[in-house]
């Protein structure tokens, strides 16, 4: 499967995965959505800021999935992986505040970003806020 996430642009993110301060992408939930339980190591992740083309890829190295969680679990997985998240030091309780309320967490570790050349994407059928799209090829949503 191919993967593609969707970033929200002012958390500056798809800078530090191209330059390798974000090593994982992590997705906080209440409910499990895409790509809980639908991604493995070895798929193909690209990335692209919300109202942007698509500019980055990454390989899975690993995928951690984490269920039942409660506020201590949070911050226990905020102080294990925030770094490699691309979250600084200072700002860890910024998120802890964001996501301390959420049940599950997924955390994708990437190898090998890479800028690619630009293309753009058909959501049509995801939903217009779809902040994860699974698809067997990517080329399927491309413009």
């Amino acid at each position: 499967m191919e993967h593609l996430a969707i970033m929200r642009k002012s958390w500056g993110l798809t800078e530090k995965i191209l330059d390798g301060r974000k090593k994982i992408e992590s997705r906080w939930y209440l409910l499990k959505y895409k790509p809980w339980d639908n991604i493995k190591e070895k798929e193909t992740i690209y990335f692209k800021n919300s109202g942007e083309s698509v500019r980055i890829k990454a390989e899975v190295s690993k995928v951690i999935q984490f269920t039942d969680l409660t506020p201590k679990k949070v911050k226990k997985i905020l102080d294990k992986y925030g770094k490699d998240d691309g979250i600084e030091k200072g700002k860890i309780s910024e998120f802890f505040k964001r996501f301390k309320d959420k049940k599950y967490c997924i955390l994708i570790f990437l190898k090998d970003p890479q800028e690619i050349k630009p293309f753009e994407i058909d959501k049509a059928g995801f939903g217009a806020m779809s902040a994860w799209i699974t698809v067997d090829n990517i080329a399927k949503i491309r413009k």
